[in-house]
């Protein structure tokens, strides 16, 4: 029997995530709930006709409150995909994690989570390089930095005691032990993150490339699947893809 999906967000995610529902044979929709948008969304989780098995939420910070009503009285899995959160509603966010099982990433494509990890693992061995994060998105992104080059932030940050700095100014030089953080906007571009390790003579280059939106509403679809069926807890998409394992 296929799973029960409610999409929070009716934006290009949401959209884009509901046409990917349409032919999937593991869940089918149920309803898109949007507080701002007209008819066909629904107001609120509540007005719901179905009880969804799992949420998946491509919105705005401001529906917190009503995700974390909606998840504490039902208990229903959420894929939580919005960025922007305040630290504040972060651990929020965390404390849902008692009623049900919540995956959350600000990024859900599969070559990010990768990414991340293979960060983890070099971040040691190149203890003593210089390390700067760029980011690109289009021009309409509101949050910046992106939520996705702070996750690659503290992905490094796993493998020693660094300092955040974003974007430059001045004349001072660069202090050993600084992450840089560097925001990029304009046009129409979905999404680019890339990872400078500069030493001596050398520099590698860890960078990924979005080409649509689909791919992170396919991330988030198979972490709805991995929601549907887990225990209550607080979950990363390395956990939907590895385990948790540790390379």
């Amino acid at each position: 029997m296929k799973k029960r999906v409610a999409l929070v967000g009716s934006g290009v995610m949401g959209q884009n995530t509901a046409r990917l529902l349409e032919d999937n044979p593991d869940l089918k929709l149920v309803g898109m709930v949007d507080p701002l948008a007209a008819s066909p969304c629904l107001p609120a989780l509540g007005a719901l006709a179905e009880e969804p098995d799992v949420i998946v939420d491509f919105s705005h910070p401001a529906n917190l409150p009503m995700l974390a009503q909606y998840i504490e009285a039902h208990g229903t899995p959420a894929v939580l995909c919005t960025t922007g959160y305040s630290p504040r509603e972060e651990q929020q966010l965390a404390g849902l994690a008692a009623f049900a099982a919540i995956v959350r990433s600000r990024n859900m494509s599969l070559g990010v989570c990768v990414m991340e990890r293979v960060l983890r693992a070099i971040a040691p061995v190149l203890a003593g390089f210089d390390v700067e994060i760029i980011e690109k998105h289009h021009n309409r992104k509101i949050d910046a930095p992106s939520g996705t080059a702070l996750a690659l932030a503290q992905a490094v940050e796993s493998g020693g005691d660094f300092v955040e700095v974003h974007g430059r100014d001045g004349v001072a030089p660069r202090k050993k032990g600084e992450i840089g953080i560097h925001a990029v906007r304009g046009g129409t571009i979905v999404g680019e993150h890339e990872v400078l390790f500069a030493g001596e003579d050398e520099v590698l280059s860890i960078r990924h490339t979005a080409q649509s939106r689909r791919l992170f509403a396919a991330g988030a679809l198979r972490a709805a699947l991995f929601a549907a069926s887990a225990p209550r807890g607080l979950y990363t998409m390395d956990d939907v893809l590895f385990g948790g394992k540790s390379i």
